[in-house]
């Protein structure tokens, strides 16, 4: 009797498992390949938030509005464990950069462009401010009597002409503007009204705001305040001439009662990030030696609060430190940084060496596959993070010293539930010019089958100082389920292999960066599921200026997709927002000094070579790479008879994803170009 039910115990669970299985396999195979509008599904974590001597998380949950058609943001809560996860603001709020007070009782937060509070104890949140303009880096001094905040503070400029002569109530056209000061326009705000952004500090419970700061000078960044709260810490650009010296900020040392501003740092470099320990007795910032380089390191420098005893803590890495928080304990810092493609969380004592901690940061960058992601320190040397994957947006997770991390969010698990995500291979090649060795990764069509034959899309990353690795993209992601193959890697100068390579391209771009993009193409060609005959090749921004430099140097793409490109770097020098970095560090002379170097790298001078088909597609309040350089290679391809067209999006500035309709146009309209000219429509 007991065989014969042990015997059916176990037929029921094989059944059970066989039950169980079928319908996983049933599942999966139910899903469907991504849509355009799946842009509007899309969720992401980021800001974690963590309440002092808690397990609570508070974080920014970010969404696409359908109706809108913008990216909206609330504030969620969630232990460390995972548990307890739930809304914090209204849905009706835009809300973000939640920051606790000292003691945990208080959560300040900005939404719609106003300071809001949130009290523990009661679970009430209500506006605290009525400023005119919207406030960044809110710091709680240490008592948590008062919040200091950064906010442009306008100045008041009549035009030098007064036209004479209107009647009363007359329809004269708008009159001129006059622009005389040297940073007038930037992409993503257009024109600038007159001002600067300056620091304030108003009481926590409420109240007029108190500007300590003045002068024609930018004051930005994080604030830290000092122990006692006498001082801010914070770092500014206060030079005269700070316009010839763009990146030359240093540390300083604000005077709360008597308003007087020291600097702490006098290299020639920039020096930023000010954070003072916990104990109050060091200072961590970022910083750099300049050398006039379009690619240097921020290493990650403490200092005593009275600015002796300078050192830098990583020295010996050589990789970009982006982000930095001090230990609980004061003995170390945790800093993040990229290496290869992935973002590293790592723990640097005062006194040792470096613990790689995770490689997995990142996921924030939804649209493409870059580098970038956020932490903050929970309690007891617990990290929470914004962790990424090939298959979904950012998500929390919670980090221990020496342990694995634990996810703590499923933002993104409607999605995942049903819809199939294409699969991210990695590769390594070996560049034809100098046998480096170039790190890319291959995104598979859903249903994959190797003996089948795949159109292939390169897909070039912009920057050029910038890096791709294994995280969930939209864009590529909805390229690759339309059938195609999708490969995009990190050429030289690329970031996160070190300064020398990132480098490589000094005054030198675009050069070899363009052999180690097509010796990518040859290897997956190589793997034998590609057919040669049906090649593509898109990009933005830096990726637009290869793809146009590409196509002036090969023909091998049936067809290409230029995405806000440079093409002309001349007039790219001087119509650019930020024309006074660009003229200094990425080109040895102005224009007019030598014009030869410009034309010599400008993709235009190559354009009498090209045959392929083009799309161009910009946006038309772009200011970091101008629609007059989309337009000047339209109209140059025009001239000599090849296909082309261009796609204008309106309103949109360089960051085209920002509202999710042109997120999900322009990979609709790179593959319909693509399409149009597939082996299979000939």
């Amino acid at each position: 009797m007991f065989k014969t039910k042990k015997i059916l115990s176990v037929s029921i669970s094989l059944l059970a498992f066989i039950t169980c299985s079928a319908a996983a396999q049933s599942a999966e195979s139910a899903k469907t390949p991504l849509q355009y509008d799946d842009v509007f599904l899309l969720e992401y974590a980021s800001s974690p938030a963590p309440r002092p001597s808690s397990e609570e998380i508070v974080f920014v949950r970010t969404w696409m509005d359908r109706q809108s058609d913008r990216r909206r943001s609330r504030l969620w809560t969630v232990n460390a464990d995972g548990s307890q996860l739930q809304p914090l603001t209204p849905n009706e709020q835009n809300a973000q950069q939640p920051v606790w007070s000292p003691m945990g009782d208080r959560l300040a937060y900005v939404a719609d462009g106003q300071i809001h509070m949130h009290w523990a104890s009661s679970g009430r949140s209500g506006q605290i401010s009525h400023l005119q303009h919207g406030p960044s880096s809110l710091s709680w001094s240490p008592d948590g009597q008062w919040l200091a905040f950064v906010m442009f503070t306008p100045e008041k400029r009549s035009a030098p002409v007064s036209l004479p002569g209107k009647p009363e109530g007359a329809d004269w056209a708008q009159p001129p503007i006059y622009l005389d000061s040297r940073q007038y326009r930037a992409d993503g705000a257009g024109y600038l009204p007159a001002g600067y952004r300056h620091i304030y500090i108003m009481p926590a419970e409420g109240g007029t705001p108190i500007q300590l700061t003045s002068g024609d000078f930018n004051h930005g960044g994080s604030l830290s305040w000092a122990l006692d709260g006498s001082a801010l810490y914070f770092s500014a650009n206060r030079r005269a001439d700070e316009h010839q010296q763009p990146l030359n900020s240093e540390v300083y040392r604000l005077d709360i009662e008597s308003r007087e501003i020291t600097a702490l740092t006098e290299r020639y470099g920039p020096d930023s990030n000010p954070q003072v320990s916990p104990d109050g007795d060091w200072i961590a910032y970022t910083g750099v030696d300049d050398r006039k380089l379009a690619q240097q390191n921020q290493q990650l420098y403490v200092m005593r609060t009275d600015g002796s005893g300078v050192r830098s803590l990583s020295a010996n890495l050589d990789q970009h430190v982006s982000s930095f928080e001090w230990a609980p304990n004061s003995q170390g810092v945790f800093i993040a940084y990229d290496a290869q493609g992935k973002g590293n969380i790592a723990y640097q004592p005062l006194d040792g060496e470096l613990q790689v901690l995770t490689d997995d940061m990142g996921g924030v960058a939804y649209s493409r596959p870059y580098t970038g992601g956020q932490f903050a320190v929970v309690s007891n040397n617990r990290l929470v993070y914004t962790q990424a994957s090939t298959e979904h947006p950012a998500e929390l997770a919670v980090l221990r010293m020496n342990s694995s991390p634990s996810t703590i969010t499923q933002l993104n698990r409607d999605l995942v539930a049903k819809r199939e995500i294409g699969k991210v291979e990695e590769i390594w090649y070996t560049s034809s010019v100098d046998e480096r060795d170039i790190q890319g990764w291959i995104m598979y069509p859903p249903g994959f089958d190797a003996d089948k034959q795949y159109p292939l899309i390169l897909e070039i990353h912009g920057g050029p100082h910038a890096a791709y690795g294994p995280y969930f993209a939209m864009e590529l992601q909805l390229m690759a389920a339309q059938g195609y193959v999708v490969l995009y890697t990190n050429p030289r100068g690329s970031t996160s292999y070190g300064e020398d390579f990132a480098n490589l391209i000094h005054h030198n771009y675009p050069s070899h960066d363009y052999n180690d993009l097509m010796d990518g193409v040859d290897a997956v060609i190589a793997k034998g599921f590609i057919n040669e005959d049906e090649l593509f090749i898109t990009g933005g921004s830096g990726g637009g200026v290869l793809t146009t430099w590409s196509i002036g140097h090969t023909d091998r793409f049936r067809a290409a997709a230029a995405v806000n490109p440079v093409i002309n770097w001349y007039s790219f020098a001087l119509n650019a927002d930020m024309y006074n970095y660009f003229s200094q560090y990425w080109f040895p002379d102005l224009p007019w000094e030598n014009p030869e170097h410009y034309l010599k790298h400008s993709p235009i001078s190559y354009v009498g070579n090209v045959s392929t088909p083009t799309l161009l597609f910009t946006g038309e309040s772009d200011h970091r790479t101008p629609i007059s350089e989309t337009e000047q290679y339209y109209q140059a391809l025009q001239l000599r008879g090849i296909d082309t067209a261009m796609v204008r999006v309106p309103g949109a500035s360089h960051a085209l994803h920002t509202r999710p309709s042109n997120h999900m146009a322009k990979p609709a309209y790179v593959i319909y170009w693509f399409e149009k000219y597939r082996e299979k429509n000939n």
